[in-house]
């Protein structure tokens, strides 16, 4: 089952993935590292961001995903935002989107407030709606409140087709980093059921996804990202090239080295964009359930919608390289 997954991802590697991603970003570190990856991915011709949409409801981080496109010169993608009272504090880091440089922005970009960004569930049906049928994939690293909204949205101007169909035709795979699939230890060694943070903070929006998602997901659990650690000599050694970067600032503002942070939306990325590369095993084929509480369970069932990761010791420092390379690389300056 996981070969015929794997082939059926490759199925279109002559061509860029067509990816949106989609964030809780200021919330975590690493969301930004992983839209650094995006770019350097698609600088490499291996991926093609179509969107970024939001789930974090403060009126800096549209801002600042603006700045880091425009830090990478892609600066024209378009963004969407919820209005929906998620996490509304602005985080560690999406104040870099409002820092001066001699009264200049230090992060130049044109977007200033989220209040002027359409809603994420509108870039999101008009990106679908003008891709291929099923050519799109998306990572979701935060919340599942915009494709909970989007599964929600009824034929409009922009498309036809209902939120669930339009999904259904234009979407290939969605690769999320939510749940925990193996139990996990505390700061006492005790093993425990982990009910994830990204499915807890917007509780109903996790279980409307999970019951009523039409294509293929593969889950990234807390377990994964947890067990591969970003290097904190990288942010101290890899990103001064440039006098002020937006992910080693970002890094630095959540939380400085010498800590090592889990790489958690990371993986979600390298996965979508990378299926045949085998930096993780996936399960059997099967139903992720997102229970009342919060917590994630699965349960194998043959031709199964859903899989999730699995890591091996022996590719921990394989896929820890990769993840380091491709969130430092410089942005290419030909594009």
């Amino acid at each position: 089952m996981v070969v015929i997954l794997a082939v059926s991802n490759r199925a279109s590697a002559d061509k860029p993935v067509q990816l949106i991603f989609d964030t809780d970003i200021g919330n975590d570190c690493d969301d930004v590292m992983a839209l650094a990856m995006i770019h350097a991915l698609q600088s490499r011709g291996e991926c093609e961001l179509l969107a970024v949409t939001i789930t974090k409801d403060h009126e800096l981080a549209a801002p600042f995903t603006d700045c880091v496109n425009t830090f990478y010169g892609r600066g024209d993608i378009p963004i969407g935002v919820c209005r929906s009272d998620v996490t509304p504090e602005a985080g560690r880091y999406n104040v870099l989107a409002s820092e001066t440089e001699d009264g200049s922005p230090r992060y130049p970009h044109d977007l200033t407030t989220g209040k002027d960004a359409p809603s994420a569930v509108e870039v999101l049906r008009k990106t679908l709606a003008a891709a291929d049928d099923h050519s799109v994939v998306i990572a979701q690293v935060g919340f599942s409140t915009n494709l909970a909204d989007l599964l929600r949205s009824p034929a409009d101007d922009i498309s036809k087709l209902d939120g669930v169909a339009l999904v259904k035709k234009k979407v290939r795979l969605l690769s999320a980093m939510a749940g925990a699939f193996t139990k996990i230890p505390n700061n006492k060694g005790e093993l425990y059921d982990h009910k994830e943070y990204n499915v807890v903070k917007d509780l109903d929006s996790a279980k409307h996804l999970a019951e009523n998602w039409p294509t293929a997901i593969i889950w990234s659990g807390f377990e994964i990202g947890l067990n591969l650690r970003y290097p904190h000599r990288s942010i101290e050694q890899d990103y001064g090239y440039v006098d002020h970067h937006p992910v080693s600032e970002a890094y630095v503002l959540y939380n400085p080295p010498p800590h090592d942070r889990p790489t958690w939306d990371l993986t979600s990325v390298l996965q979508a964009v990378r299926p045949g590369h085998e930096y993780f095993q996936l399960s059997p084929q099967g139903r992720v359930t997102v229970e009342a509480d919060g917590l994630t369970t699965f349960e194998a069932a043959e031709n199964g919608r859903d899989q999730y990761f699995i890591l091996k010791d022996d590719q921990k420092a394989r896929i820890t390289e990769a993840l380091m390379l491709l969130s430092s690389e410089p942005p290419h300056s030909s594009e």
